[in-house]
């Protein structure tokens, strides 16, 4: 297709990798509200955080996957990742000029909603709890717009609590000695005040990091998920499924590990999806 305004690169990151679902529902959701996105993501369009102990390493990966996306000649970047999207904006466009603006899924989607709202036409009757964090609102106004977009669903209730995370997403307090499970304990408190029966996740990090709560009895779904529900599109969360399995490795299948090799699997999921919970 040729560059349009309404072309964009859709950059959903490196950690975003386990949730394929989701990449591929908030790809056909843009292009479901006039927006034709090419996704983005992975090694070779790094924000160069993984290698902060090494500025070159890092400059060079920023530099790269800036020129990449200048390269595509469309005007806009959409983001998944708040950690990519600070990162673009405070570190990575101040060193090499881009060429096109830089902008949540969250605000495309909420600017659009008048698209989005007729497609939704599945009832999901759940009552959700946003799971919200401070760090990244002050940037973009998620914790005020998914409301908006989810109550567009038909059935679904969106309660309110004071309460909010800190960091922008978990992955920012994990590090933090006993912060994410106070989080945690915070959220769960928060859904018990407000008869909520689901917690809805905004990032991947925060998803990772509650799925296990099912084992307690508590419904998570990411906010894609729950657009999808709606919408009647498939949209498996797999990494949920594979996190609560007696055995993550019989769960995944050997064909699944064989995909992204052994020792990819050995090193970076099997422990994750082993953890226990945090509380």
């Amino acid at each position: 297709m040729a560059v349009t305004p309404d072309s964009a690169v859709f950059w959903y990151g490196c950690n975003m990798t386990r949730h394929g679902e989701v990449i591929r529902t908030t790809t056909r959701l843009l292009e479901a509200v006039g927006m034709d996105a090419a996704p983005s993501g992975g090694p070779a369009h790094c924000c160069g955080s993984p290698k902060d102990a090494s500025a070159r390493i890092n400059e060079g990966m920023a530099k790269r996957t800036i020129e990449g996306f200048n390269a595509t000649g469309r005007e806009t970047l959409v983001t998944w990742c708040p950690s990519c999207h600070m990162n673009m904006q405070d570190s990575m466009a101040p060193v090499t000029p881009t060429n096109f603006e830089t902008v949540h899924v969250s605000e495309v989607l909420h600017a659009r909603r008048d698209k989005l709202r007729p497609l939704l036409k599945g009832r999901v009757e759940r009552r959700v709890l946003l799971h919200a964090h401070l760090g990244f609102n002050g940037r973009v106004p998620v914790n005020a717009m998914i409301p908006e977009i989810l109550l567009m669903i038909p059935g679904l209730e969106v309660v309110e609590h004071p309460y909010r995370a800190p960091g922008h997403m978990c992955s920012a307090i994990s590090a933090v000695p006993g912060a994410l499970a106070d989080a945690q304990r915070a959220t769960l408190a928060a859904m018990a005040e407000t008869g909520a029966d689901t917690l809805c996740t905004i990032f991947h990090s925060c998803h990772r990091e509650s799925v296990s709560l099912e084992r307690q009895g508590v419904g998570v779904a990411n906010w894609i998920h729950l657009l999808a529900e709606s919408l009647g599109w498939p949209a498996e969360d797999g990494y949920k499924a594979w996190r609560n399995a007696a055995d993550p490795r019989a769960a995944i299948g050997e064909a699944g590990i064989a995909a992204v090799g052994e020792l990819a699997y050995e090193r970076f999921l099997d422990a994750e999806l082993r953890k226990k919970p945090t509380i």
